[in-house]
């Protein structure tokens, strides 16, 4: 008679588990190991180097740290950073909300409407600095040329150092409202529609609604929106490259520039280096604090 095989064991059943859960892991995790750590790793290392590219690289410790925090160009290019996520984060966050609201109800062709909203997110963004940059020109421009239809003389948006910043972050908060749009409507339709009739029984109006029932169950996704918006504006660069190479002066000139400038114009790879840690802290230290202020003003369950 034969014997049936014997079962495996319940030890040898997780460890079979955990290989299978290992296995389809790894390929993300080799990403993020190539792709993400590395090199945070590799510019970490390269920041306590003293390396012109050409040259042999000299490890010099922490030297290229006093350097930059005695270096003024490296202050004021935080302070120009520090002015667009002020402008571009609040104006991104607002905007996509509204339009959210906007386009959260059942219209015919309301979908349309809807992905008319994305496009500017799905074009790159040199060629939108290029458009911008026409339609911003002084004396050709789009709107300049608008204005001067009622007899206003348009200013020179990008060589002004007063307007160059916010015209750059005009375009930004135009480019990613659409995008995080859509992360606002999908945070409104999982409101469960019983709050919103519970709320219209008791008398509410549509701005008390919003205020202590629709803004509160939003927060797990405005904390998402908060944080893409200010990691994605403290690495703005492209846009501002095209539109205005840092100028007029350095009034735009952001620490990503910055770091450009010294890296493919200096040649100094150990000097960019040391303000890309310098900028991953100021990033990091900004995730961590909205996380804190969030953690126990957000909901998650509607239930």
């Amino acid at each position: 008679m034969l014997k049936a095989a014997p079962r495996p064991t319940r030890r040898r059943q997780s460890r079979q588990q955990a290989l299978a859960g290992y296995a389809l892991l790894a390929p993300s995790m080799i990403g993020v190991l190539g792709f993400l750590l590395a090199p945070v790793l590799i510019v970490i290392v390269l920041s306590l180097f003293d390396w012109k590219l050409l040259a042999t690289p000299e490890f010099i410790g922490l030297a290229n740290y006093r350097e930059l925090f005695q270096d003024g160009d490296v202050w004021h290019s935080f302070v120009v950073t520090g002015y667009y996520v002020l402008i571009c984060v609040p104006g991104t966050t607002v905007l996509s909300l509204l339009l959210a609201l906007l386009v959260n109800r059942k219209l015919r062709g309301m979908k349309y409407f809807r992905a008319l909203l994305v496009i500017p997110w799905m074009a790159t963004p040199v060629a939108l600095g290029l458009v911008w940059a026409w339609i911003f020109d002084p004396g050709r421009g789009a709107i300049n040329q608008f204005l001067g239809l009622f007899g206003v003389d348009g200013p020179a948006w990008l060589s002004s150092s007063l307007l160059a910043m916010p015209s750059v972050a005009a375009v930004h908060i135009w480019q990613f409202a659409g995008y995080n749009m859509l992360f606002f409507l999908a945070g409104l339709q999982n409101i469960p529609a019983s709050l919103r009739e519970a709320s219209a029984l008791d008398g509410a109006s549509p701005v008390a609604h919003f205020f202590r029932i629709t803004f509160p169950l939003l927060r797990p996704t405005l904390l998402f929106v908060l944080i893409t918006n200010v990691i994605g504006s403290f690495q703005a660069f492209d846009t501002i490259f095209v539109m205005t190479e840092g100028g007029p002066g350095n009034s735009t000139e952001v620490a990503t520039y910055l770091i450009y400038d010294e890296a493919f114009r200096k040649f100094d790879f150990g000097y960019a280096s040391t303000i890309s840690v310098v900028l991953f802290v100021v990033i990091l230290i900004a995730t961590i604090s909205q996380f804190a202020y969030f953690e126990r003003r957000t909901t998650y369950d509607f239930s």
